[in-house]
């Protein structure tokens, strides 16, 4: 029987707090009558690079065409072998798939979830021309080393930002150590109400790449310089984007609130394995992902009580169907067992403490504690 009802995600409750904001952004769009490329989408634009901290951004269709605008951007040549997390959400791989180049998976660190440094430069050959990181959860990579490791063998690197917008390491926003790719999918901190993207970078000559392609090769309307995409962040996620953005910090320091409550209430449980925190990163909490061997009979119990939970992600992507081919006959055991044993508890903007101490009372039941 259920007792309690904690939904993992509801987008009408997060969207509430900003509706009024929105309706009114959403109305000043609609009477200007321009919906594409417009003012709203170039202060955002200026708004979201200033708060990440870049000197440019672009926005776009979507967080996979923000990542393969970047490899676009890149130039690099054909054949060439991208280094990239072996756990990773399969959009990243896609992103190099789709412009015919070789993803190399590495291992992440069982601690962390995110690509581990030290694994990288065996990775490494003749061939490889970049490193795709992932900031996966909302925990920033150890950037300090992948950087050194990319300085030191010259290769670009391009961050997935999708789940880490306002998150840092050592102090440094994500998407600022090389391009960074950032998705607005609606249940993200900074979330649309729709698909959109944006690539922030410090070259203003990569921006001018990025923005000629995201609008068919072209600056000037009907004169196409390169060969592009229409991958246009439109006017109304724009408006809407820029209202929520003002209080990003406020939905991120909620979910720091939320994961604190976690943390007090469940440590110590031996079959349980919390997110690693550490001083170097401020984390943002996307996710809130716990691993355990008992994890499909935990959400069982959970969902009989009437809490809501997601699995991030339950297939590694080397596992995929539609990776068969690719990844054949590879093992990356790191890989599978998180992916085997990951469970992403609630832990939304929408969601109050006390419901936390909820969930980790069910939590607490069901290993006895």
């Amino acid at each position: 029987m259920k007792d309690l009802e904690i939904p993992y995600e509801s987008l009408a409750l997060l969207n509430e707090p900003f509706r009024e904001e929105i309706e009114t952004a959403l109305s000043r769009v609609v009477k200007k009558g321009w919906y594409i490329l417009g003012s709203e989408v170039a202060d955002f634009e200026k708004e979201f690079a200033a708060y990440v901290g870049a000197s440019h951004c672009a926005g776009v269709a979507s967080g996979l065409d923000a990542l393969i605008i970047a490899l676009q951007v890149l130039k690099l040549p054909a054949g060439a072998e991208v280094i990239v997390p072996a756990n990773t959400y399969i959009a990243t791989i896609l992103a190099i798939l789709r412009e015919g180049f070789t993803p190399v998976l590495v291992e992440p660190d069982p601690a962390t979830c995110n690509i581990d440094p030290r694994r990288i430069e065996s990775a490494i050959t003749p061939l490889t021309k970049a490193i795709m990181v992932v900031h996966l959860y909302g925990k920033a990579c150890e950037m300090d080393l992948i950087s050194e490791i990319a300085s030191r063998h010259k290769l670009p690197i391009i961050e997935d930002c999708a789940q880490s917008h306002g998150a840092k390491f050592k102090g440094r926003m994500t998407g600022t150590w090389g391009l960074g790719a950032f998705s607005f999918y609606p249940t993200k901190n900074l979330g649309a109400m729709g698909d959109a993207g944006a690539l922030v970078t410090q070259s203003q000559g990569d921006d001018e790449t990025t923005r000629m392609i995201r609008n068919y090769g072209s600056k000037i309307k009907y004169y196409n310089e390169v060969v592009g995409m229409n991958s246009r962040l439109d006017e109304m996620q724009a408006a809407l984007l820029r209202v929520k953005l003002r209080r990003l910090d406020e939905v991120n320091e909620h979910k720091r609130k939320l994961a604190e409550v976690y943390y007090l209430e469940l440590s110590g449980i031996a079959d349980l394995i919390l997110p690693k925190v550490s001083p170097e990163c401020h984390d943002v909490y996307h996710i809130f992902n716990v691993r355990t061997g008992a994890r499909d009979r935990l959400r069982e119990h959970l969902r009989s009580s009437g809490i809501g939970t997601e699995i991030h992600y339950p297939v590694a992507p080397h596992l995929q169907k539609a990776m068969k081919e690719q990844f054949s006959g590879m093992k990356f055991p790191i890989s599978e067992s998180i992916h085997q044993t990951t469970l992403s508890l609630p832990i939304s903007f929408c969601h109050s403490k006390e419901q936390i101490k909820s969930v980790c009372k069910v939590i607490k039941g069901f290993f006895g504690k």
